[in-house]
C-alpha cells in the first residue's frame, strides 16, 4: 500500500542530494515494505514465514511506464536480506537492483533501506522478490506497469485485470533447507506444494476451503498477468475450457499467441487475454511442473478456480484443464518457439547486428570433491554448478561497492572466460576435467555501447535439464535456440533477427543452446544466473560489469546517501 509522502522526506532528500534523481516525465510513487515474520497455515500445519506487510504474496506495485517508485524496506525479520526488482532495468542505477553482495549488502535487522525504482521502457508485468539465499520463497509480489498517459495497449482495452502468481510452499524452514543441503552437499528438499496466489488448491490436504477464486463476468475480457515465482521448477499452466491469448512476456509485447496452455519458467511473466465466453460455472485453473531432466522435483498440481458471477447451480464436477506431462519437452518447445516480438511502429525493437563481444557459456551441474567421500552428493562428493566450469562464490562484500570505490583487491577477478576451458561433446560424454569446476568470484568486463552476444550451451554433465537464465539490468533478444551442440557456422543461420522476443529470462533447452543479444548501454554491475534456486545456490552465476561511457548520461549514478553496511548482518 502507498503511504503518506511526508514520511519520506529524509529518504527522498538523501537520494536527491547524494545519489541524484533520474530525470523522468512520469509520476513518483512511495511505498513502505515491512519485512516481518507472520504465521501462516497451509497443508494442515502452521508455521512462521517471512512476509512483506504480513501478506503472501506481498503487495502489488502499480505504476505507469516512465514512473519512479521509492520503496522503503523496513527489516523487522530475523536476518539481513535484500529485495530485487526483477526485469526492471534501473538505468545507471545498479544501487537499487538488490542481489545480496552483488550490488548491496543485506539490510540489517532493525534498519531500513530505500530503493529507487526507475521505470524506463518496461510496459506490462514484472515482479519483485527477495534476493538473499532462499528468502524469495515467501517474499515476492507483482509489479504492474500500465501504459503511459495518453497511450494504450496494442489490443482492445480489457474490461478488467487479474494477477496470478505461481509459488512454492515448503513445510520446513526454507533457510534451514538450503543451509543443510549446502552443508551436506546433497540435493535440497523439494517443495511440498505449488501455490496460486499463496494457496495450494483443492488437490492438497486441508486446502479446499482456501482455494483461490477468480470471479469473472460472462462476456468480459480480462488481462491475466501470470508470474512464475516457483523456486525450482518450470511450469505448465492452463484454464479449463478457456483459450489463452498471450500478448506480452517479461513486460514487452509479442505477436498474440492463442494456446490452450503456456510453459513459463521461474522468473518469467506473461500477459494473457482471457474471455469469459463459456457457460457460467466453475472451471479449474491448474499448474504443474515441467522438468525434463533426471532430477528430483515436485510432481504435484496446484489449482485455483475461475468462477463466473451470477445465478446458476454449482456444478457437481468442475472441468479440469489438460496439461502436458511433466517431461513433455515437445509441448514446452511448441509453445516457446511461437513467441515473437510485436515489433510494431508503436512498439519497435532494435536487435544489435554488429557484435563486438561474443561469449559462449557452458551451463553445467558439477561435483565438488569432499574429503573421504564424506558428502551426500554423487560419488560421496558435493553438488555444485557452474558457468564455463567456474562455480561462482559470492563475496563477503558488495561487488558494486568494491568496483565503484576502486578497491577490488580480493573481492573479484576480471577473468571470466569467453569460452569454456575445455571443448568436448557438451551434450554427450564428458570427462572428469569438466565434472569438477574451479571456484571463485570471476566477472566479465564489457565496454559501454558494445553489441553483445551470449550463447548458453546446455551440457549433459551430471544431469541435463532446461535452465532458466536471467540477466539483471537488461532486456535482451532471444535470437535463437537449438538442440545439440551450437555450431558457430551453421547455427547463426537459423537466428531470428527480425522479431525475436525481448525478454529478461529464457529457458536454455535440455541438451541444447540459446543465443541472446543486447547492447551494453546500462553501466553498472549486473548479476547473471540460473533462476532455479538450487542451481544458483550451487554456483550457476556470474557478474557482468558494464564500464562507464564518455558522457554523464552513460555513467553510473553516485550511490544514495545510505547503503547497508557490509558486515555480518
Amino acid at each position: 500500500m502507498e503511504f503518506n509522502k511526508m514520511s519520506w522526506v529524509l529518504a527522498f532528500l538523501g537520494f536527491m542530494f547524494l545519489g541524484g534523481i533520474c530525470k523522468a516525465d512520469g509520476a513518483t510513487h512511495f511505498y513502505d515494505f515491512v519485512l516481518k515474520e507472520t504465521n501462516f497455515t497451509r497443508l494442515c500445519s502452521t508455521k512462521s514465514i517471512l512476509t512483506v506487510n504480513g501478506s503472501l504474496p506481498g503487495p502489488t506495485i502499480t505504476v505507469q511506464k516512465g514512473d519512479t517508485a521509492f520503496i522503503n524496506v523496513h527489516n523487522q525479520g530475523l536476518y539481513g536480506l535484500t529485495i530485487h526488482w526483477h526485469g526492471v532495468k534501473l538505468p545507471r542505477n545498479p544501487w537499487s537492483d538488490g542481489p545480496e553482495n552483488i550490488t548491496q549488502c543485506p539490510i540489517p535487522v532493525g534498519t531500513n533501506f530505500t530503493y529507487e525504482i526507475n521505470l524506463s521502457t518496461e510496459e506490462g508485468t514484472l515482479w519483485w522478490h527477495a534476493h538473499s539465499d532462499w528468502t524469495r520463497a515467501t517474499v515476492y509480489g507483482a509489479v504492474i506497469i500500465l501504459p503511459a498517459a495518453n497511450t494504450t495497449y496494442p489490443f482492445a482495452t480489457p474490461d478488467a485485470q487479474e494477477t496470478l502468481i505461481l509459488g512454492s510452499w515448503f513445510k520446513g524452514d526454507v533457510m534451514e533447507i538450503i543451509e543443510d543441503a549446502l552443508a551436506t552437499g546433497g540435493e535440497p528438499n523439494i517443495s511440498d506444494a505449488f501455490t496460486i496466489n499463496g494457496q495450494p488448491g483443492d488437490l492438497y490436504s486441508c486446502s479446499n476451503e482456501t482455494t483461490y477464486r477468480w470471479l469473472v463476468d460472462s462476456g468480459k475480457t480480462y488481462l491475466l498477468r501470470v508470474i512464475n515465482a516457483v523456486m525450482n521448477e518450470e511450469q505448465f499452466f492452463a484454464i479449463a475450457n478457456h483459450n489463452l491469448r498471450v500478448v506480452a512476456q517479461d513486460a514487452a509485447y509479442i505477436k498474440p499467441i492463442t494456446t490452450p496452455y503456456i510453459m513459463i519458467t521461474p522468473g518469467q511473466t506473461m500477459d494473457i487475454l482471457v474471455t469469459a465466453n463459456q457457460p457460467p460455472s466453475h472451471y479449474y485453473i491448474a499448474s504443474t511442473s515441467f522438468v525434463d531432466g533426471n532430477v528430483t522435483f515436485n510432481n504435484s498440481t496446484t489449482t485455483a478456480i475461475l468462477q463466473y458471477n451470477g445465478n446458476y447451480s454449482t456444478p457437481s464436477t468442475t472441468p479440469f484443464p489438460t496439461l502436458p506431462d511433466h517431461d513433455d519437452d515437445t509441448a514446452a518447445e511448441n509453445f516457446t518457439k511461437q513467441v515473437r516480438a510485436l515489433a510494431s511502429e508503436d512498439h519497435p525493437i532494435s536487435v544489435p547486428l554488429n557484435i563486438s563481444t561474443s561469449m559462449y557459456i557452458a551451463v553445467s551441474i558439477n561435483e565438488r570433491i569432499c574429503a573421504n567421500s564424506s558428502c551426500a552428493g554423487p560419488d560421496g562428493n558435493a553438488l555444485s554448478a557452474s558457468l564455463n566450469n567456474i562455480s561462482f562464490q559470492t563475496p563477503s562484500i558488495s561487488v558494486l561497492q568494491a568496483y565503484y570505490g576502486g578497491n577490488t583487491n580480493g573481492v573479484y577477478a576480471t577473468n571470466f572466460p569467453d569460452i569454456p576451458p575445455y571443448f568436448y561433446n557438451f551434450t554427450g560424454d564428458f570427462a572428469n576435467n569438466t565434472l569438477y569446476p574451479s571456484f571463485g568470484t570471476r566477472v566479465r568486463m564489457i565496454n559501454y555501447g558494445e553489441g553483445v552476444e551470449i550463447v548458453f550451451q546446455g551440457t549433459s554433465v551430471i544431469a541435463a535439464e532446461n535452465h532458466p537464465m536471467h540477466l539483471h539490468g537488461f532486456s535482451f533478444y532471444l535470437v535463437g535456440t537449438g538442440s545439440g551442440n551450437f555450431n558457430s557456422t551453421t547455427s547463426p543461420t537459423t537466428y531470428n533477427l527480425v522479431d525475436p522476443p525481448e525478454v529478461n529470462t529464457i529457458g536454455v533447452p535440455k541438451n541444447g543452446w540459446a543465443a541472446i543479444r543486447f547492447v551494453a548501454d546500462n553501466p553498472g554491475v549486473w548479476f547473471m544466473h540460473c533462476h532455479l534456486e538450487r542451481h544458483s545456490s550451487w554456483g550457476m552465476d556470474t557478474v557482468l560489469i558494464v564500464r562507464n561511457g564518455n558522457t554523464s548520461e552513460s555513467t553510473i549514478r553516485g550511490p544514495p546517501a545510505y547503503m547497508p553496511p557490509c558486515s555480518n548482518s
